[in-house]
């Protein structure tokens, strides 16, 4: 089908299409999607395509981006936009935006002529036009409608306000598009406006000179209270922990023996394998051996973060999350938004790790070691409590949380630059809260769920046979024996080391605390140790491997020295402190 010919090919005078290749070698027209944090974009262009993004690196720069393709177009969602954290890491990937492709600007209804005074300068003689969210929460009315057709002929590109969550119905206010007037709201969806409007985009210049001249501010709720406001937004983050605490003690204890017995005929048929493909699979650290786990317990947990960040997402929760710990965070070297990050990795350390990629340059490594040292992943977190519940120590769940909490703070504040804590970067913009949509969650459910799925679990079998060949071995009992010894800094028993030792290979090797009774021989606080030391002391290698290739290997195996040194470090704080207080 051949396109009608747009204001590009008529300002370049060669009719010529635009398209250009796209990343997997389709003939696509390539759309860059840029706009400030919080204003709708990612779910915008996952309502446009109905697509589920691809991330890499955007033309050989630091910025991270991710892909949304349709049979027509390339959508290249940007990370939103902190003007005092990285305009030039943004002004650096927009200037190798080609001549043959557009830019899609989107900024809220909420702030137009402020989000536009700060990116068009950004997006200065680019072809593209500009999409305007949260346009439901405007009054349309006569005079709206002429304020954008006004602005549009002023910027000189077409403008099309949608409701960034369904793209797919009409605007109900009867008026026609801006920037074109063969068709009207009531009778053409968002989604085919904002199509056309790319099929005839205009060259933004570096300003405006005409504004709208109004903004809208969401009411305030409980996350802008002083004190209280922060309060509400850590309880909601760790809501996640709580759901998957209750999943534990009330569901998970069902399944285990039941999803046991369905592995039963897999175990026994592997077992007539010759050696080492036998010990492969049904050794105790083999993959059948291990399975059961990541079903009952792995799995589930990770769907439980996935979808609570997904509803607090696409409420309009998390920015609002986000502005209120913010003031917080920064004292510590990270934003508001990076700590969602780490709660993040409550469900699965790699999404979270990948996801900081839209972190700023000055704390995204430091963002990366708070994940890998106080993330309690899908296999760390059940075999933590795994383990509360084999003694009757479920009331550990909480003092566990608040240490992990308190000493993952610390260390990020000792390690964080100088340049992290002394940030003067503002996030301070409120977004309306609404209903969750639910395919909006089912999205970002399928995104972490395939992150966990490629990333994550082929490095888990992966770790299943190198587990298994060790301890056929014996290196695996050795190291243990070799490290009893020194449990005893900890105030722990030298059977404790097996598993501090399979936990930095696997972290739902803390589970073995419950064989042959070595958990129900410990103090809670010895538990406590026990359990802390083991999940922090290093991360997983799925994490590692994961962190080498997002930032490199010298800084991954860096980063795991310095973690192991905090670790040791706090655990013979907590043990020898704890027994001074408690005998």
């Amino acid at each position: 089908m051949t396109k009608p010919h747009s204001r590009r090919e008529t300002e370049r005078g060669d009719g010529t299409d635009n398209e250009t290749e796209g990343s997997d070698g389709t003939d696509r027209e390539t759309v860059v999607v840029v706009g400030k944090e919080s204003v709708g974009k990612s779910e915008l262009v996952s309502s446009l395509t109905g697509d589920r993004p691809t991330s890499g690196n955007f033309r050989g720069t630091t910025v991270r981006s991710e892909r949304y393709t349709t049979a027509d177009y390339e959508f290249v969602d940007t990370p939103g936009i902190v003007l005092d954290a990285d305009t030039e890491t943004t002004r650096d990937a927009l200037s190798r935006v080609g001549e043959n492709e557009t830019v899609l600007l989107v900024v809220p209804a909420t702030d137009i002529d402020s989000d536009l005074e700060d990116l068009l300068p950004l997006v200065d003689g680019q072809f593209g036009a500009v999409v305007v969210t949260f346009w439901d929460k405007v009054e349309a009315t006569d005079e709206t409608r002429r304020a954008l057709e006004t602005l549009s002929a002023d910027v000189g590109v077409p403008i099309v306000p949608v409701d960034a969550r369904d793209v797919s119905r009409p605007m109900t206010d009867g008026g026609s598009e801006t920037g074109s007037a063969d068709f009207r709201y009531d009778t053409i969806d968002d989604g085919t406006r904002i199509l056309r409007a790319l099929e005839q985009p205009g060259i933004f210049p570096d300003a405006a000179s005409r504004e709208i001249g109004r903004r809208i501010e969401p009411p305030e709720r409980v996350f802008e209270w002083p004190y209280v406001g922060p309060a509400v937004s850590i309880g909601l983050l760790l809501l996640p922990a709580a759901i998957a605490v209750w999943f534990a003690n009330t569901l998970a204890g069902e399944l285990d023996p039941i999803v046991g017995a369905a592995f039963e005929p897999l175990i026994a048929w592997a077992g007539t394998f010759p050696e080492p493909f036998a010990a492969i699979l049904i050794n105790q650290y083999g993959f059948l051996s291990m399975g059961p786990f990541l079903f009952v317990w792995a799995g589930p947990t990770m769907l439980v973060f996935a979808v609570v960040i997904g509803v607090y997402k696409t409420s309009g929760l998390l920015p609002r999350m986000t502005v209120s710990l913010h003031p917080t965070m920064r004292r510590f070297g990270l934003t508001g938004r990076d700590l969602v990050r780490v709660v993040m990795g409550f469900g699965c350390n790699v999404p979270a790790v990948i996801n900081t990629r839209s972190c700023s340059d000055c704390t995204r490594c430091t963002t990366i070691s708070a994940i890998s040292f106080g993330s309690a992943c899908s296999y760390q977190f059940p075999a933590t409590l795994a383990v509360f519940g084999a003694v009757g120590m479920w009331w550990l769940v909480g003092p566990y949380l608040l240490v992990l909490a308190v000493t993952t703070l610390v260390y990020v504040a000792v390690i964080a630059p100088p340049a992290a804590r002394a940030s003067h970067t503002v996030i301070d913009r409120r977004t309306f809260l609404s209903w969750p949509d639910p395919r909006a969650v089912a999205r970002e459910t399928w995104s972490a769920l395939r992150e966990f799925v490629v990333k994550a679990l082929p490095v888990f079998v992966v770790i299943t046979v190198v587990a298994a060949l060790l301890d056929e071995g014996g290196a695996i009992d050795a190291l243990g024996g070799v490290l009893g010894p020194v449990m005893g800094v900890f105030n722990l028993p030298a059977e404790a080391a097996l598993t501090v030792v399979l936990a930095s290979v696997r972290k739902d090797g803390i589970a073995l605390l419950t064989e042959g009774g070595v958990a129900t021989t410990l103090s809670p606080l010895e538990v406590l140790v026990a359990v802390y030391l083991a999940g922090v002391l290093l991360p997983c290698l799925v994490t590692a491997f994961t962190v080498a290739r997002e930032v490199s290997l010298k800084w991954a195996l860096t980063m795991m020295a310095r973690q192991a040194l905090a670790a040791i470090g706090f655990a013979i704080a907590i043990a020898w402190g704890g027994h001074l207080l408690f005998g």
